[in-house]
């Protein structure tokens, strides 16, 4: 009786599309600096173009963790696998923000 009291007062896990929601918050609290920045320095000018590629980026990346993390539970593939997307947006993203390998940014 008490366990299916206790099972009742836990939390719900959210599921894909709680994880999914999460993973936009993110990617919208990230994208909120340099439109913040925006307002302060004209150092920063990024067009809707940019905050839509980069909006898409980082979401991609999440989603593509999120993946990874729902498919493998722990150890080293887990560890492999949440890395890969999270380093390949960062390379991305360096490479469209100044152009550090094949002159691509401004």
């Amino acid at each position: 009786m008490r366990n299916a009291r206790r099972a009742r007062l836990r939390a719900p896990q959210a599921g894909f599309a709680g994880d999914v929601a999460r993973v936009a918050a993110v990617t919208a609290l990230v994208l909120l600096a340099p439109m913040v920045a925006m307002q302060f320095t004209r150092d920063v000018a990024w067009t809707a173009f940019d905050f839509a590629l980069g909006a898409a980026l980082l979401f991609g990346a999440g989603l593509a963790c999120l993946r990874a993390a729902r498919r493998f539970a722990s150890g080293r593939r887990h560890a492999l696998l949440l890395a890969l997307p999270a380093l390949a947006c960062l390379a991305i993203w360096a490479e469209l923000a100044v152009g550090i390998g094949f002159g691509l940014g401004s």
